[in-house]
């Protein structure tokens, strides 16, 4: 299974003259930056993200928020997201081998997928972190911690080596054993920022999903490019993906039940439609694909709201 594609979907010229869409990009590395808000700078330059231009972070690069916020992609299905006054540096950009320096502030990692021979790492001052599963992580430097909302991380710090997992803390700044904390309870405008971020994926991927199951341009897990959205999401090969904030991410396949009714016959001979739950996640998605550009995209105005997941309500900006 390759790792390595983002496909680009050519949704307009789709929707205008029905024909097979033909651009897709492909990319060996991690660290593309998706989406960025307010100051947030790269080597010293401001970092800037259009839809023709998504820089990447080189090796030895430093990204660096200031009053901003950054999300990059690492692996397919794994999300970076930076908070104010926050800053990584990459240390190997190698899509099935990436690992980064947290240098600072707060940094929150969504991973939906984790391959057998794929790792991510983070390493801060002396400790070393491995991302063992799929699932939620937060890095923070002050104090100096890793909070595992979801999943499991092997730290190894002053020698020994410990195994945290979910709804558990390890502070970094010597030996310490890790501390239960309530993963539900919330958080700060950082954690707020990155649910909504992903939800608005999630709500961006019902669409890509649809269009990639129409034409049939996918193949592996993914990001795919939502322009109506500004964003590229992600794409699932089989089956669907439930993120920890309760937000639901589609494959093709699996996204074709939302659309093609199924029908059931009963004793009576009459045929009635078995996909009445998945209305309103249908119709949000369809009301969400015929939004003009103007009113969302990379810079992070808000999409309409929909019911993704069992939760309402999207967007980039805000605290």
């Amino acid at each position: 299974m390759k790792l390595s594609r983002v496909v680009a979907i050519g949704f307009g010229s789709l929707i205008l003259t029905g024909v097979s869409f033909a651009q897709n990009a492909i990319s060996a590395k991690a660290g593309m930056v998706n989406y960025v808000e307010g100051t947030v700078s790269l080597d010293g330059q401001p970092v800037k993200v259009k839809i023709d231009n998504f820089p990447s972070i080189r090796n030895g690069s430093e990204l660096r928020t200031e009053e901003g916020r950054a999300e990059v992609l690492l692996g397919p299905g794994v999300f970076m997201r930076l908070g104010e006054n926050s800053a990584v540096r990459m240390v190997s950009n190698d899509i099935m081998n990436s690992r980064l320096e947290f240098l600072g502030g707060s940094v929150i990692v969504e991973s939906a997928e984790l391959e057998k021979n794929q790792s991510i790492g983070f390493t801060y001052k002396g400790a070393s972190i491995d991302l063992l599963r799929k699932g939620v992580y937060r890095f923070d430097g002050e104090p100096a911690q890793i909070s595992v909302y979801d999943g499991e991380a092997r730290v190894m710090n002053d020698g020994q080596a410990q195994v945290v997992k979910r709804a558990h803390l390890l502070h970094l700044d010597g030996v310490a054993v890790a501390e239960k904390f309530d993963e539900k309870a919330g958080g700060d405008s950082t954690y707020r920022w990155a649910r909504r971020r992903a939800e608005y994926l999630a709500v961006a991927n019902v669409s890509a999903a649809r269009s990639a199951e129409q034409y049939g341009f996918w193949g592996s897990n993914n990001w795919i490019w939502n322009p109506f959205f500004g964003t590229f999401t992600y794409l699932p090969m089989g089956g669907m993906y439930d993120s920890f904030w309760g937000y639901r991410f589609w494959s093709p396949q699996s996204v074709y039940m939302l659309y093609v009714p199924r029908q059931n016959y009963g004793y009576t001979g009459a045929a009635t439609t078995a996909s009445q739950s998945s209305t309103s996640t249908v119709n949000a998605s369809r009301s969400a694909s015929a939004a003009s550009p103007s009113s969302m995209g990379a810079s992070g105005r808000s999409a309409p709201a929909a019911a993704v997941g069992g939760r309402s309500g999207i967007g980039g900006r805000g605290r």
